[in-house]
């Protein structure tokens, strides 16, 4: 497995990230059938294992941290917070007051007395980022937290967090995790960039478009009784992503290629991108995923790839991806009618 400089931290991590959203009840619920899928991915060359507070209800920090016990130190580890985890206001979000909570809790389910990568889960418009970054600093500086990131930033929002630990005196955001496949290229356009300018290390997730790059959903055939069909109907079944999948099906094909595995050839083929996030459920699909590590896309295959999805495109939205509050507040797009008239 390919190592790579995560950004400026100093740290290498694999070109594959094992992800772990699929451990406990919303994907795999034995809890030893998912150690031995993070033993695998060690075993298989993988060094970098993210996971979240919010994920399973906090089941995949457990999972993982009994799956690492002995194997710690060679694992650089990465945890989210920022999510609801539990009921009331303040059991969420990235103030100080929840931050200095969930980092305790996420020590104590992984089992380990620091977290190599402690990343903001989604922006929280709500919250001063002077206040996060300046409670990221103080973690840094006890020693439970090596360096922190953003996941799902817009870029303006990076550049301002940069701005603003340069002025205070904060450390910075050192990573950023988007959403990054053949379908949904959009950071190409002014996240990479900016990630690049600042030197930040760029881990993508659903490099496989949420399995619609596994070539298991078609236009033909959408298994309506999965979980993921459920959970983001919308991406599933848009008619300009099936589309894309049959146009890529054929040149996966031509190339002598699965298309999961071009997929995630796509995605560690951009210089700017760190490390793709692989979420197995289980163990066949880990092997299927490592089998593919090697895979190399030639020029006229990524130009052909960019025929069916120009560079910088997003086919359509994630149903899960964010989505600020100037898309999602109508207020923010609607002038009073009193005020919309120009004269």
């Amino acid at each position: 497995m390919r190592m790579r400089p995560l950004g400026r931290t100093g740290i290498e991590v694999s070109a594959y990230c094992l992800g772990t959203m699929m451990f406990g009840p919303n994907g795999n619920p034995d809890h030893d059938a998912c150690a031995r899928i993070v033993h695998r991915a060690l075993d298989g060359g993988i060094n970098f294992v993210d996971t979240a507070d919010v994920y399973g209800y906090s089941e995949a920090e457990r999972i993982v941290g009994r799956a690492l016990k002995g194997r710690r130190e060679d694992v650089v580890l990465a945890t989210k917070f920022n999510g609801p985890m539990g009921e009331g206001p303040n059991n969420g979000g990235s103030s100080r007051r929840w931050i200095t909570k969930a980092v305790e809790g996420s020590l104590r389910r992984l089992d380990t007395d620091y977290i190599d990568l402690y990343q903001i889960h989604h922006p929280d418009p709500g919250t001063d980022i002077e206040e996060t970054l300046s409670a990221l600093t103080d973690l840094v500086r006890a020693g439970k937290v090596r360096a922190f990131g953003s996941s799902n930033l817009p870029a303006s929002d990076i550049v301002s967090a940069h701005w603003v630990s340069e002025r205070r005196g904060l450390h910075r955001l050192r990573t950023e995790q988007p959403t990054y496949s053949v379908l949904n290229r959009g950071i190409e356009r002014e996240v990479l960039p900016v990630a690049r300018h600042f030197g930040m290390g760029v881990l993508v997730w659903s490099p496989l478009a949420m399995g619609l790059l596994t070539g298991r959903y078609r236009q033909a055939h959408a298994p309506s009784g999965s979980a993921r069909m459920r959970w983001v109907p919308a991406h599933l079944t848009d008619p300009r992503k099936l589309d894309a999948v049959e146009r890529l099906i054929p040149l996966a094909e031509h190339a002598g290629l699965s298309l999961t595995h071009l997929a995630l050839a796509f995605a560690t083929a951009h210089p700017d991108v760190t490390s793709a996030i692989i979420g197995p459920r289980t163990l066949d699909q880990l092997d299927d995923l490592l089998a593919g590590a090697s895979t190399v896309v030639d020029d006229e295959v990524l130009d052909r790839i960019d025929e069916i999805v120009p560079p910088g495109t997003d086919l359509g939205p994630v149903d899960v991806a964010y989505q600020p509050p100037s898309l999602t507040v109508p207020d923010r797009r609607r002038r009073p009618t009193t005020e919309r008239a120009a004269a």
